[in-house]
Formats: C-alpha cells, structure tokens, sequence
C-alpha cells in the first residue's frame, strides 16, 4: 500500500480544523470556497478589514496566559458593513475547533432572529468545509454521531424578560461558551444580568460578544462603551459605514443628504454612534397599550373626522380611520387593497355620510390628488382637505426659521404621540406595531424627520398604513359644534370651520 492510498482524507481534516481552536481568522480563510467559481464566494477574496481585526482580538485573548474570566467584545456600527456574517463565522469556528462547545446566541426579537439572524447562519453553514460533522435545524446546530450533541451544539434562543432559562443555563466547566446577542441595543437588561451571572466557570474559554445598531441611548449595551459603568471589562468597537469595503455608499449618501450629517438617524444607521437623545423609537408600546386598554370617551358636539391613506397597489393598504376626540376605536377602522381610485373615493364618501363625518383629511401625494378632488366632489359643503405628508410643517415652528418638525408628517405624527397619552384606540397587534416601529432622527436644524418608509421596509417592516392614516386626522383641528347646531339622526351637522388655539407638540 503506497503513502497516498494510506491517506485519510478526513483524519487530516479534523486535524487541520483542530489547529485553528485559537486561531479563528485562518479557520474562516480556510474552511469557506473564497474566490471558488461557482459559489456564492465567488467574487469574494476574504473577511473586510474590521472583521480581520476582531477576529484577530480573540485570538490574541484566547492565546494569552493571563486571561481572566470572559472575553467580551461590544460592536456597535452602521448597516451593511456584515455583523452576520461574522457572528455566522464565530459559531462555526467555536463548534469546529473545540469539543463540547456550547454557543448560545439571540437577538433582539423572535423575528429578527427567525428571519435575519440564522438565515444568514444557514448560508455560511452550507458553505462550511466541515458541516457533514453537524446536523443543522430551525433553531440549533449540534454535532452528528456524538455521544455528547447535547451539549456540543449551537442554540438560537429568544427571550423575555419573564423567561431567562436558555441564558441561566450556559456552565460548560474546562470547555468552551460562546454567547453572542445581535441586535443587542433592544434586549432587556434582566437577560443581560442574567447571562452576567452564568458566565462564571474557571478553566473555560468563555466569549461574549454582542452587536447592534446604537438605538438606545440608554441600557446595557450603552454601557459597554466609553462612559458607560461597565466599559471597563468590554472590549468596545464602532464601526462606520462609510469605511466598510462593499456597503451601499450611494443609499449612504442619501441618508445623509435627508436626514442630515450629525443627525441622530446617520450616527445611529451610518456612524455606529449612540444618539444624542433617548431611543430612536418615536412612540414606545406602553403609550400605545395604554391608549388601547383606556375607555373610549367623546361628546356628540365633538367633529367626527376620518384620516385616508391612499396607498398605491402592492403590498400597501389603503385605509380609512376614525376619531371623535378622544375616540378612535368606536368606528372600526376600514382597510383595503387594491381598489382603484374611483372606487376608493366613493366609499369615502359612502362612509362620511354614513357616520356623519365633519372633516375628511386625505394623503394627496401620488394618485391621492384625485381621490381629493372626486370626494370633493361628492361631499359639496364639507370640509374636505388634501395632505401633503412631505409638505412643510405648518401650523407650529419654534425660533423662527428652527422649526421643531421638519415637515408635515412628523408634525402630524407629534400630534398623535401626545393625543395617545389621553386617547383611544383599537386593539388592533398592526397599528400597534405600526405605531411602535416608527424611528427617527434630526435634520442639520434639529428639527424632528421621521424615518422613511423605504428604510422601514428595508427593516423588514411594512408601511405604516393604519397609523398614517390616524395621523391623518391630525392635519388640522376642526372646531366643536356650537351649543345650538342641530344634528340630524346621523349625527351630521353644519359645515366646521378649522381651529388652530391649541399645539399638538407641548411635550416635545
């Protein structure tokens, strides 16, 4: 039998991957097809520069003597620059190079690690040299043929703050831990303290590594960089966008041109920055619970007013939404797809005689134009105004030429934010996630932008629809009806006049 036919091909891979256990930036030059044709690493020569350099951080811990407890390295960064692909590379490499591994990693909600997370994870798995030794499912990775899969495995776990168990569990005595949490600027601090308390083992190699956009300025991944009280024992990164080979330097560009350079929104999406303020999120879900959850109270004397997004065809929804006051749960809201403008404007006008409407305010970009002028049409005599949601803000600025808003739809939105303190809504989980998942940030005057809709999708969000349309009935005040307007069984009354005493963004 000569040399070659004594060879083991697959001894000598086990071999070659155990001499990468602290080596992490050669496993990924090695076990992944770079610059192979045929592959989606075709084009592609090897890891970016920042992901060099933390790849290289851990393996300058994990070969030290002195290393004391867990190593842990924070990233906050802007978009595109590949967070998931490293967090893919540094599962793999734990699972590959060091018996009975136990990797854990979650993210900031179920959805963003069901559906960005671990995709990302199954793509550089099925690129993996090695993956034959693991057995890949919907939520773990554990090795094949293994008296021990129960342990040496990768789990993807979500949390809450109620249930801690997959982050109180992750001992692995003499082994190897790895915990990884992505997206890490919105996961609650108790999961935080509690994986603090778990990773305690002597004798193990422990990692802990968390990314994430900096939305928060507050909170315990704020706390893991400069100024933070736990900065001390992480090893901080911000990463920028704009340095990153292969990120989208024209949408970068755009960002900036909108949204202004030292904006919150480009620290936040490009910088890698912590907002100046509090959370990037512009209505945050208790205010909402509690609008849902309160009794819904209004006066026959207080207009009726209906709030209608014209949404083009697609995935959009065209909508139409009512309030009396404080009330805008009473009269369901209506919801539709793909009618055609005719037909829309009729059951405008259709339900603004049914239910008495006073005020009809109607997003007139787009096609709206011609829903406008058809219901005006059919509505002679009452108020019926068309919108411009990135018109001017014009019914409050403040320091003259500094307004506080920087058009019209954050001036409608601010309305609704502080009307939400008092008033009612339906229990509906989609204008409740519309309404939540709204962020924002300042222009070059620090006036309020909110944040696009192509960049709420580009989030895997869906246009906000509903809450637009609520907004909408925030265009402008419409009047009471004087103490002796006679009302009709439908509860119309004489034509309103608009109002404008009152300032929809005092809490600003």
């Amino acid at each position: 039998m000569t040399q070659a036919e004594r060879r083991d091909p697959e001894g000598d891979l086990i071999e070659v991957i155990a001499g990468f256990r602290h080596n992490p930036l050669g496993f990924v030059r090695y076990a992944f097809p770079w610059g192979e044709p045929g592959t989606e690493l075709a084009d592609e020569t090897g890891p970016r520069p920042w992901q060099i350099e933390t790849l290289n951080i851990i393996a300058e811990a994990l070969s030290a003597d002195d290393i004391e407890g867990a190593l842990r390295i924070a990233t906050a960064s802007g978009h595109g620059i590949g967070k998931s692909a490293l967090v893919s590379w540094v599962i793999l490499w734990g699972l590959a190079t060091a018996p009975l591994t136990k990797v854990v990693i979650t993210a900031n909600t179920g959805d963003q690690l069901r559906t960005k997370t671990w995709p990302e994870v199954s793509k550089w798995f099925n690129l993996l040299i090695c993956r034959h030794w693991f057995k890949f499912e919907a939520t773990s990775i554990a090795r094949r043929n293994s008296s021990g899969s129960k342990e040496w495995r990768c789990d993807a776990a979500t949390w809450s703050e109620n249930n801690t168990a997959a982050f109180a569990g992750l001992h692995n005595k003499g082994r190897r831990i790895i915990l990884l949490f992505d997206e890490a600027s919105q996961i609650a601090d108790k999961v935080w303290e509690v994986a603090e308390g778990a990773l305690t083992d002597e004798d193990t190699e422990i990692l802990w590594l968390v990314f994430g956009n900096p939305t928060e300025n507050t909170g315990r991944f704020r706390e893991c960089f400069a100024g933070g009280r736990f900065a001390h024992r992480w090893s901080p990164r911000q990463i920028d966008s704009r340095e990153v080979p292969g990120t989208n330097k024209g949408e970068i560009d755009k960002w900036i041109a909108d949204y202004g350079e030292d904006s919150d929104f480009v620290r936040v999406r490009v910088k890698g920055q912590f907002p100046r303020g509090g959370s990037m999120q512009f209505i945050d879900g208790d205010l909402v619970d509690e609008a849902a959850n309160r009794e819904a109270v209004s006066h026959l004397r207080q207009p009726l007013v209906m709030g209608v997004d014209v949404a083009r065809f697609g995935d959009d929804q065209q909508v139409i939404v009512f309030r009396r006051g404080l009330d805008a749960r009473t009269i369901p809201t209506l919801k539709f797809r793909g009618l055609d403008l005719v037909s829309l404007s009729g059951k405008v006008a259709e339900q603004a005689m049914l239910h008495g409407a006073v005020g009809v305010f109607i997003d007139e970009g787009g096609m709206g134009a011609g829903v406008v002028d058809m219901v005006r049409k059919m509505l002679p005599g009452r108020l019926v105004i068309g919108v411009n949601f990135g018109g001017k803000a014009d019914r409050y600025t403040m320091g003259g030429d500094l307004p506080l808003v920087a058009d019209k739809a954050a001036e409608m939105w601010a309305g609704m934010r502080l009307w939400l303190k008092t008033g009612a809504i339906e229990k509906d989980p989609e204008l409740k996630a519309e309404l939540t998942g709204r962020q924002y940030g300042f222009d070059t005057h620090n006036a309020i932008r909110l944040e696009r809709k192509e960049d709420m999708k580009k989030r895997g969000l869906s246009s906000p629809d509903v809450a637009d349309g609520l907004a909408l009935t925030f265009a402008y005040p419409v009047a009471d009806q004087p103490a002796d307007t006679r009302f009709d069984v439908q509860g119309i009354a004489a034509a309103p006049v608009l109002q404008s005493d009152y300032d929809p963004h005092a809490d600003l």
